[in-house]
């Protein structure tokens, strides 16, 4: 682990001109540099990095932060590896965190899983082409597939001699601890005699499994036998170095391909993915038949925000997979899918097929997620009243999962078509759903009033179509909230007494923002919103105010936000529109803040009563009159906010 000082030595060296200038040309405009973007093809360039501020913006494809966010981006690095890329560009040396004992035993143990696993996959291929056996038996069984000797070596294949105790003697005479060839599963311990071993894939041809960085972490191993007791597959237990959650086969020699075609392929088996590549295919991973996990998807979604599935034609098998399909939903990626014809998996179509009808047919046949679920299902319903309410369910439930309210919005309208259902139930139910989702998951925080240390409560998920129309609204918020929550406005005070009065006091505009929307239990629809404004409600509560705390987030999304909205060409276009034409926003900037906050609170207050109302018909449908209630008095709240934002902002009653 990175020390927290390393990394602020490791921002305050770099220079993000010298950095993102390695990639792209840069030239001189003002007091900023400008470039093509290296995200998108243009022919205007419209990428700019700003010097004093150390930041980029891409306006082509809406990327932006800073240089660690930019290497991110661009090479696709985690954050630990930019941060250590960088290190070594200023000839910063990194001082790991000292590891205790139990830590430095542990890293010494994966270290010498990865020396055996390594020693295993040699000892596989060297079977396969150097002996007899392998030969006849191993390599005949990849070549009556198809595999070239090319695509055998891309993917390290072997085979294990049909001997019980050959690898044990040789891993032996390699002087290796037999402890951790067991933890590999590479041998396994004798029932009848005690302290043997014997050999864990004997007689199968092996698929070594690679992280990452391309070492071999874990084996799958198929038998050539058709003696049904006998499993089809061995596969490697669960080790420090191989966690089957959080791995694909075929990430390796698929992630360049993934990058440069922005889109993976999701198939379930080894051969499938082989097949693929050999036949041109290479953007390609497989779950290797196991249901898909967070952690694959997550993978995935590095390289990607698109995955396609692709399916044989066994209805069963692809009814069975909608659960994992749903998880790749909940990430937010856009899913598509292929069916193959019956009969067929993607292994046995790509060996059949050219290499150009095997890209045509994927092509043409990826087919909208959603919109493929639900035909299948309401092909299954047919006419059956219970089987089609239950189907409508099913398809709202993967809807539901779907961060974006505007895809959501648009997934309801298509499948009111396609079942022949009023949109008003579709979103009814979609709202009952997400609702029981956030009573599971949301966490209730304390906004109602300055003086207590705020936290910014989670994103409310039920906003459904209409949270987008306020993002704007929002970012202009924040916007105003980085380049000027550190400056002073005035503001009348008005004091409650014998005798009332006024006086003009001065404010800081961010515990001013900050004040008024927690006085109106106010927050914000996006999630990565709400944890910018948490940095700012941070830096207030501890008076220590410091916007590259936030420029150099850690998390890209929060860096590329600051980015988006320190830049120039941002700052004042929403303000024109509002016919405050002045030279510098700070010159009237109380009026900036109001109109913000009006702006803001308006289309907010308007979001919440129509969601609000839809909560209340879907409560009264499901007789639920508890939460009827509860509903109703949280209209009338939001009624009132209504009604007070005909009055002036900016006034604050003190008693």
């Amino acid at each position: 682990m990175i020390p927290r000082h390393k990394i602020d030595e490791i921002l305050a060296a770099v220079s993000i001109e010298e950095v993102v200038g390695e990639y792209v040309n840069l030239k001189r405009s003002g007091r900023q540099l400008r470039a093509l973007s290296p995200f998108a093809n243009e022919k205007t360039p419209s990428f700019y990095v700003v010097p004093e501020k150390q930041i980029f913006k891409d306006f082509s494809s809406g990327k932006g932060g800073n240089a660690v966010s930019f290497l991110m981006e661009h090479e696709h690095f985690t954050y630990p590896e930019a941060l250590r890329y960088l290190a070594k560009k200023y000839n910063i040396e990194i001082e790991e965190e000292e590891y205790t004992s139990e830590q430095k035993e542990a890293e010494n143990e994966r270290e010498s899983l990865y020396i055996v696993t390594k020693f295993a996959e040699d000892y596989f291929k060297d079977q396969l082409h150097d002996t007899d056996e392998g030969k006849s038996v191993g390599l005949s069984y990849y070549k009556q597939r198809g595999f070239t000797n090319e695509t055998i070596e891309t993917f390290s294949l072997g085979y294990s001699p049909n001997k019980w105790e050959e690898f044990v003697t040789a891993s032996k005479e390699k002087g290796y601890n037999q402890e951790y060839l067991l933890k590999t599963g590479l041998i396994k311990k004798s029932p009848k005699k005690e302290d043997h071993y014997y050999d864990g894939f004997k007689g199968r041809v092996i698929f070594p499994i690679h992280n990452l960085s391309g070492r071999p972490i874990g084996f799958g191993a198929r038998t050539l036998l058709t003696d049904k007791k006998v499993p089809k597959y061995l596969n490697s237990p669960e080790s420090p170095i191989y966690n089957k959650s959080n791995i694909l086969y075929g990430i390796y020699q698929a992630k360049g391909e993934i990058i440069k075609n922005d889109n993976c392929y999701m198939v379930e088996g080894y051969t499938d993915v082989i097949s693929f590549h050999q036949s041109g295919i290479k953007n390609v991973v497989a779950s290797s038949g196991t249901s898909l996990t967070p952690g694959q998807i997550k993978l995935v979604k590095r390289y990607s925000q698109n995955i396609t599935v692709l399916y044989d034609g066994d209805e069963a098998g692809i009814k069975a997979s909608f659960r994992g399909v749903n998880l790749i939903l909940e990430e937010g990626m856009n899913v598509k899918m292929v069916i193959f014809p019956d009969g067929e998996d993607p292994d046995s179509f790509a060996r059949s097929h050219e290499p150009e009808e095997l890209a045509e047919y994927v092509k043409s046949n990826a087919k909208d997620f959603i919109v493929t679920k639900t035909e299948i299902l309401l092909k299954g319903a047919g006419n059956d009243p219970i089987l089609k309410a239950g189907l409508i369910k099913d398809i709202v439930e993967s809807i539901a999962k779907i961060p974006d309210a505007i895809a959501r919005s648009v997934y309801v309208k298509e499948c009111s078509t396609l079942l022949d259902i009023e949109e008003e139930t579709l979103f009814s139910e979609l709202a009952k759903i997400r609702k029981t989702a956030i009573q599971k998951n949301a966490r209730k925080q304390d906004y109602d009033n300055y003086e207590a240390p705020l936290q910014v409560a989670e994103k409310p998920k039920s906003y459904e179509a209409f949270e987008s129309n306020v993002e704007s609204q929002e970012k202009d918020l924040l916007r105003i909230l980085i380049n000027f929550g550190d400056k002073n406005i005035s503001i009348t005070q008005e004091t409650e007494g014998d005798e009332e009065s006024e006086e003009i006091i001065e404010v800081g505009v961010a515990p001013y923002i900050l004040h008024e929307l927690a006085n109106d239990d106010m927050q914000m629809s996006s999630d990565v919103h709400n944890q910018f404004l948490n940095e700012i409600v941070e830096m207030v509560t501890e008076d220590n105010w410091n916007i590259g705390r936030i420029v150099n987030h850690e998390k890209p999304e929060i860096s590329g936000l600051a980015a988006e909205l320190v830049t120039s060409k941002y700052e004042l276009a929403k303000w024109d529109l509002r016919n405050i034409r002045v030279s510098q926003e700070d010159t009237k900037l109380k009026r900036a803040v109001d109109g913000a906050l009006y702006s803001f609170k308006s289309k907010m207050v308007a979001v919440l009563i129509v969601n609000n109302r839809t909560m209340i018909k879907a409560a009264q449908d499901s007789d639920d009159y508890e939460q009827v209630l509860t509903l109703l008095k949280k209209q009338t709240k939001l009624d009132e906010i209504k009604a007070s934002l005909s009055k002036p902002t900016g006034r604050i009653i003190l008693s």
